[in-house]
């Protein structure tokens, strides 16, 4: 029994539980090379949240982890076969209904892991719901979380289905990582040297930016990286997660 997971929890078990921070993750449907699998993002979510809660739990956090939203934004994947997109617009309508569900059941503190990139309206949204709910509502980019680590663990640069989250996927599943299929997750540059160098943002085409759905090189990946790499994920996190449990959110000076 998991006291934290509410997909596996009975209503004796929550009826009287004093939850103070509400775990929402997110993924996405999309392919992710040739070795890993549609779900990838979602998995992530789910088994990156459980160990982070595990151990926010540990430290004396009061954590509940909601069940997995398995979609995300992929309107510029709708040529690839089964990428399933949701916009925006609905998802955000959706976190808003579970944030005030959560907020009837007196959980003000909500934090949603997320595991795609497609999915940066999450800030927009936590802008907007800044001045429509009384909740305090953070975003969690679980896999830029040790970042200033990378270097020291992983040998290519990644983006989508490359060394990093290759690595962690064998560590959480390594019987979806047929890694002998992986393709070398090499893209295409755009037309345009100010795309291409970072000074201008476009929503990048996927079927013409990469053959093999993948960016970034996954071959050197194994599972001693990802656990190096999910080692620091977790202990941050859940540090984070533990002192924003006791923490009081009507304060007027919160957060500082």
């Amino acid at each position: 029994m998991k006291p934290w997971k509410l997909s596996d929890a009975r209503y004796p078990q929550v009826k009287d539980a004093k939850f103070q921070v509400a775990i929402i993750p997110i993924g996405a449907c999309e392919p992710h090379n040739f070795h890993l699998p549609y779900g990838t993002d979602a998995h992530e979510s789910e088994l990156v949240g459980d160990r982070i809660c595990e151990e926010a739990t540990r430290l004396g956090g009061s954590v509940v982890m909601l069940p997995t939203i398995p979609f995300g934004v992929q309107s510029n994947m709708l040529d690839l076969p089964l990428a399933i997109n949701v916009y925006p617009t609905t998802l955000m309508a959706l976190l808003k209904d579970i944030i005030d569900s959560l907020g009837r059941s007196g959980i003000t503190k909500v934090a949603i892991l997320n595991s795609h990139g497609g999915n940066d309206f999450l800030k927009p949204f936590i802008r907007e719901m800044a001045g429509r709910s009384s909740a305090f509502i953070c975003v969690i980019d679980w896999w830029r979380v040790g970042k200033d680590k990378y270097s020291e663990i992983f040998d290519h640069p990644d983006d989508h289905a490359g060394e990093l989250e290759t690595s962690v996927m064998l560590a959480l599943r390594p019987e979806l990582v047929p890694l002998s299929d992986a393709g070398d997750g090499a893209a295409r540059p755009t037309r345009f040297d100010a795309v291409n160098k970072g000074w201008v943002s476009i929503s990048r085409p996927w079927s013409g930016l990469t053959q093999t759905t993948g960016v970034g090189d996954p071959r050197k990946a194994s599972k001693e990286k990802g656990e190096k790499y999910l080692q620091i994920v977790i202990q941050r996190l859940s540090q984070f997660l533990a002192e924003l449990s006791r923490q009081d959110v009507t304060d007027e000076s919160f957060p500082f």
